[in-house]
């Protein structure tokens, strides 16, 4: 049973081989990636934190350094990503030509998020460089994000029933009938303002105003479910589940712990589905398992559990069995044309998806004192199971 157990929950690969692999399936699988493009103070920051959960995803200093003027997020980590954010930074400023930065992130982009302030008209900066990507690359889709809408009625709450849940910005172009009625007036004319000055130049308009809970305005993140609902629609369908997962991500789940487990669960299980469609029977085992065991150990970290002889014992006693039976009977799959890769990744995504919602439970349960019973443990894992493959075999449509 502990050689069983090792194998499962406990397999690795070395630190070369292991990104060997990896980077072998970015060739197949690209990590969905959303491209910042917007002012500083604009609302790029608060867009990532509300999408990833994440308050430390801050433009600037959460984003990682490529070149001098470009920037790089991962989410949860750069070593097995479930999203990655773009920013271009220093727009505008003197002595910078932007164009090869443009270029290279307009190559690499899903899909580009476009933000500007409603009250703010001197953007010149940004729609520069958005006209010369949108003429070199018209198939990228554009979604501008206008923010900060509540610089247009200061001191107020936002305008109640949201005048925009029904409303969808028409490509057509702006004229007075696309605008709400009953907007404030300087909101509308913000609006209208922004539409013509950025005409033909996005795919979808999306009015924002996210806000610190503490700053009063009900409810903080007005305007989400509109912008979630943009991406999926424009973002290509291989990029949907991804973002569809994010929204668990951002839920309003009890800690930060969990928001934090899950989004690691989540790009774990992304990866391992995409290295189980390789139609290669058994050629993906070491990686999901290698995947698999990091997982365990990034929530024995994250929820400051020790990984120990009890917790083997309990895994290979609750879900050993069954994960073991499911590992084999999943890479048979494979030899089913056309279906069986495709049945194999869910199947593998759906396993590393419920062991690691499984083992958050688990370990927020040993940090209040309760050692989960075998049964609780398999009973868990079985709804996570179910819940895991309608994930993967699901494509989020708008």
């Amino acid at each position: 049973m502990a050689s069983l157990n090792q194998w499962l929950f406990g397999a690795t690969l070395d630190d070369a081989e292991f990104e060997r692999q990896r980077s072998a399936l970015l060739g197949t699988t690209p990590i969905p990636t959303l491209w910042l493009l917007g002012k500083t103070g604009s609302g790029k920051s608060s867009i990532v934190q509300t999408l990833t959960g994440s308050p430390e995803a801050v433009v600037g200093p959460g984003f990682r350094p490529e070149t001098q003027a470009t920037h790089v997020f991962d989410f949860p980590d750069s070593d097995t990503p479930l999203l990655r954010f773009l920013d271009t930074r220093g727009l505008g400023e003197a002595g910078y030509d932007a164009t090869a930065d443009l270029a290279s992130l307009a190559a690499r982009a899903n899909l580009l998020i476009v933000t500007v302030r409603a009250t703010d008209q001197a953007l010149e900066e940004v729609v520069s460089p958005l006209r010369t990507i949108r003429q070199s690359k018209p198939q990228l889709p554009v979604l501008l994000a206008v923010t900060c809408l509540h610089d247009c009625y200061p001191g107020q709450q936002h305008p109640q029933p949201d005048p925009f849940i029904t409303w969808a910005e028409p490509a057509r172009g702006p004229s007075q009938a696309d605008i709400p009625a009953g907007l404030p007036g300087d909101l509308e004319r913000c609006l209208r303002a922004q539409q013509q000055r950025f005409a033909g130049l996005y795919d979808r308009l999306v009015p924002l105003d996210f806000t610190p809970a503490d700053h009063g305005f009900q409810p903080p993140s007005w305007g989400f479910d509109r912008m979630r609902q943009g991406l999926l629609e424009l973002l290509p369908p291989a990029c949907r589940a991804a973002l569809a997962g994010m929204t668990e991500v951002s839920g309003a789940l009890a800690s930060l712990y969990e928001r934090q487990a899950l989004a690691l669960t989540l790009a774990a299980s992304r990866w391992a589905a995409a290295a189980a469609a390789i139609p290669v029977p058994w050629l993906d085992i070491p990686f999901v398992m290698a995947l698999q065991a990091r997982l365990v150990r990034q929530l024995a970290r994250l929820y400051q559990q020790p990984v120990d002889q009890t917790l083997w014992t309990q895994l290979g006693a609750a879900l050993g069995g069954r994960l073991a039976v499911r590992t084999m009977l999943r890479e048979f799959l494979k030899l089913i044309p056309w279906v069986g890769s495709a049945a194999n990744a869910a199947a593998a995504g759906a396993a590393v998806y419920a062991t690691g919602i499984t083992l958050s439970w688990y370990f927020q349960q040993r940090r209040q004192g309760h050692l989960p019973a075998t049964q609780e443990l398999r009973t868990r894992y079985q709804a996570q199971v179910e819940r895991g493959t309608k994930l993967w075999t699901s494509e989020p449509t708008p």
